[in-house]
């Protein structure tokens, strides 16, 4: 079991929702945490409630020398959990092109311009933390999320190449795959979300898959399965049901 004792963790996407829950699990469990995002008040505000364990960094990712300048600020670390994301809802009918560029550019494309400032010193190193956050919906192509099924499908992907070149090395790479939370994004769906968790339940899912040696998690249980069990019907039956 992975200790976090002493350890050094750069959050992403850390203000509220699952970041800000996992911070405290953990704070709790010995480590150190670095949180980023774009809103200094909501950084402050997180740092201030969990204690000098807590530091914060601003950062947007979609902007490629504020990545650099906000990695070279935060130095060195055991760990980098990404968590940023954005969410539209919306189908190909009613494609909105800023909110889906958005979409693709944060929830990917900010993830990569960070890692490519992370993965190359921790493997140089050999030693290191990696834990991406994907989604249910990554695992087959969904109606009414353009754009946001898409981003988590690349970024369940990378995890997956990442894992493949690093899994011999001192770099350990996991990905989570949840489904809905209860967050300010979740809040903007008018339909049912089944399963739907709370950040805190969500948060500790999380934090039991880093301290484990698992590669991929895809939680809640038994709605994952609808979702895993997708990618092996036919694509007649596949569209048929889910569309």
């Amino acid at each position: 079991m992975r200790s976090f004792e002493g350890k050094r963790y750069w959050l992403v996407g850390a203000s509220a929702g699952l970041g800000r829950a996992l911070a405290d699990k953990l704070v709790a469990a010995g480590a150190e945490v670095v949180l980023s995002a774009r809103g200094e008040d909501e950084l402050k505000q997180a740092v201030s409630e969990i204690g000098p364990k807590a530091s914060y960094v601003v950062l947007d990712v979609s902007d490629n020398g504020d990545v650099i300048r906000a990695a070279s600020e935060v130095g060195d670390v055991d760990g980098y959990v990404h968590l940023a994301g954005v969410y539209w809802p919306q189908g190909a009918k009613e494609w909105d092109a800023d909110q889906v560029n958005a979409m693709c550019d944060i929830n990917f494309t900010g993830m990569v311009r960070v890692l490519g400032q992370v993965v190359p010193e921790m493997a140089k190193r050999d030693r290191g933390h990696i834990v991406i956050t994907s989604s249910l919906t990554g695992f087959r192509g969904l109606p009414g999320s353009i754009g946001y099924t898409a981003s988590k499908a690349a970024t369940m992907s990378l995890a997956e190449c990442m894992y493949a070149d690093l899994r011999k090395t001192g770099v350990d790479v996991q990905v989570v795959n949840p489904g809905f939370i209860k967050t300010q994004l979740t809040d903007k769906n008018d339909f049912n979300m089944p399963f739907i968790m709370e950040p805190e339940g969500a948060a500790q899912e999380v934090f039991d898959h880093m301290k484990s040696s698992r590669f991929k998690r895809s939680f809640p249980t038994l709605f994952s399965l609808v979702f895993r069990g997708s990618q092996f019907l036919p694509d007649w039956l596949y569209f048929r049901i889910f569309s």
